[in-house]
């Protein structure tokens, strides 16, 4: 009988792309053109400093940057970011085109599952929420979901991050306010970590910084991002464009006036500390539908061709899927949500984020993250490494002995192999008859099953009290 001659396991799982590599390299030029010849704002003092002592042409806190400096950033920062959960594992390798998911921040609204009511947050439903996130197995990191509106504005940010730490072992993505904030934030991070050298060793924590603009560094946005870089600890750092608004209509135009904002804060960061760990945010405008100037997020042109330009830079990732316009949980946030998140995978985003997002991100739902974790499942089980040529698996010997006249649903190999396929838990496979004499709930009742049993069954304390205590002072 001829065997496999030898055992393999390659990586031939699918990918895409938009972009060739001489137009990533064309966005590349243009982007450097922008930065030496238009130049950005800083509204930050001691980075205009750094700036000028490094070679950017200054006129006031409009700077423009040499190409030469932003090509040396690209090649001192890390090619890989490292985050681990908060008991010191090592979870999410931003590398390659692994892809991970997490929920998303500051939504101004909740649509409360139980109710059906479209209201104001609390820091109660953040808790709720993080406990939801950390029990559902295909969330990979959390943010905070929602604004506590029960908690004054100055310290959300603090009561934000210490709700996430208390109610889940997961990394966590955090948005301070300013420095201050972002030095809270970090002083709970350190009350689990211990010191600062092991949090670095091991971090659980990223902060996320927006700046005002693409081309606008507001002073609160590169204080937060000097705050991290000192540290070394990993940041996100992003420059919100609106095509249309506050980038040019065109794709590419917004890719341009998008990477500028990204790469001027690279180097911000890297003359702060050589070798900050910095994620990048995706670098396009977001489109806007013209008639009633709404940003999208389920348009198919978000985000295209925005994770290979971060690939040709070979920098970790921040994307954004399983979220929508809908305004509720229905057809369209399950077609909305599960398309952004096969892209995000097919692709190779590494940090997903805003899981759960209905409104265009004003609105937060936790039957959508319930449903995205099947549909992320889906998702991973697509895109894995693929298949192990062995003997066993071509089954040359099971095919000849069952032969043309038989069938393979008693034999050993069948049995051996029949639980290796991917099982749902809310996708319904059954008979219509059995399906019907259950209950013939649908997918929108399984979910809020499913979301109802684990909040009601999922309770945790990740930290001793002495850790608790400190968070909840720090905190406020």
């Amino acid at each position: 009988m001829t065997t496999a001659r030898t055992n393999y396991a390659e990586f031939v799982g699918p990918q895409f792309r938009v972009m060739s590599d001489q137009q990533l390299q064309e966005v590349h030029w243009a982007t450097l053109e922008v930065l030496e010849r238009t130049g950005c704002r800083v509204y930050h003092q001691e980075m205009l400093d750094r700036l000028r002592r490094a070679g950017a042409v200054m006129d006031g806190n409009l700077v423009r940057i040499p190409m030469r400096l932003i090509e040396w950033a690209l090649r001192v920062a890390p090619r890989q970011v490292v985050l681990c959960d908060q008991r010191g594992k090592r979870a999410l390798f931003l590398e390659g085109r692994r892809t991970y998911w997490g929920s998303g921040s500051d939504c101004l609204y909740l649509r409360d599952f139980r109710s059906g009511e479209r209201r104001q947050g609390t820091l109660a439903d953040i808790a709720d929420a993080v406990r939801l996130c950390d029990a559902l197995p295909n969330i990979d990191f959390v943010m905070s979901m929602l604004i506590p509106w029960d908690v004054p504005a100055a310290r959300s940010d603090r009561a934000q991050m210490a709700a996430m730490l208390l109610h889940t072992t997961k990394p966590v993505v955090f948005v301070p306010h300013d420095g201050a904030g972002c030095a809270d934030c970090v002083e709970m991070a350190l009350a689990i970590a211990g010191s600062l050298a092991e949090l670095q060793l091991n971090p659980f924590v990223c902060g996320y910084v927006n700046s005002a603009g693409p081309l606008r560094h507001n002073r609160e946005s590169v204080e937060r991002l000097i705050f991290m870089a000192e540290r070394r600890l990993p940041v996100i750092y992003f420059g919100p464009v609106l095509r249309g608004l506050s980038g040019p209509m065109t794709i590419l135009g917004s890719m341009v006036v998008a990477n500028a904002s990204q790469l001027a804060g690279l180097l911000m960061a890297q003359l702060v500390a050589e070798g900050a760990p910095v994620i990048r945010g995706q670098s396009m405008g977001g489109p806007m539908d013209m008639r009633s100037m709404v940003n999208l997020l389920g348009a198919p042109e978000r985000t295209r061709g925005t994770t290979d330009l971060a690939h040709y830079y070979g920098l970790p990732i921040f994307g954004q899927s399983g979220y929508t316009d809908s305004k509720l949980f229905d057809e369209q946030a399950v077609m909305e949500a599960s398309l952004t998140i096969l892209a995000d995978a097919l692709s190779g985003n590494h940090l997903s984020h805003d899981v759960g997002h209905l409104e265009s991100g004003k609105c937060n739902s936790l039957e959508l993250i319930t449903f995205c974790d099947e549909a992320i499942a889906w998702a991973k089980r697509f895109v894995e490494p693929k298949e192990t040529v062995t003997a066993d698996a071509l089954a040359l010997d099971v095919i000849a002995r069952v032969g043309p006249d038989g069938d393979y649903l008693a034999d050993e190999h069948t049995l051996k192999h029949l639980r290796e396929d991917w099982l749902p838990a809310l996708c319904n496979r059954q008979v219509y008859e059995d399906w019907f004499a259950g209950g013939a709930a649908t997918l929108g009742q399984r979910v809020r099953q499913r979301l109802a049993r684990i909040l009601g069954e999922h309770h945790l304390r990740p930290h001793p009290p002495a850790v608790e205590q400190r968070i909840r002072e720090i905190a406020g």
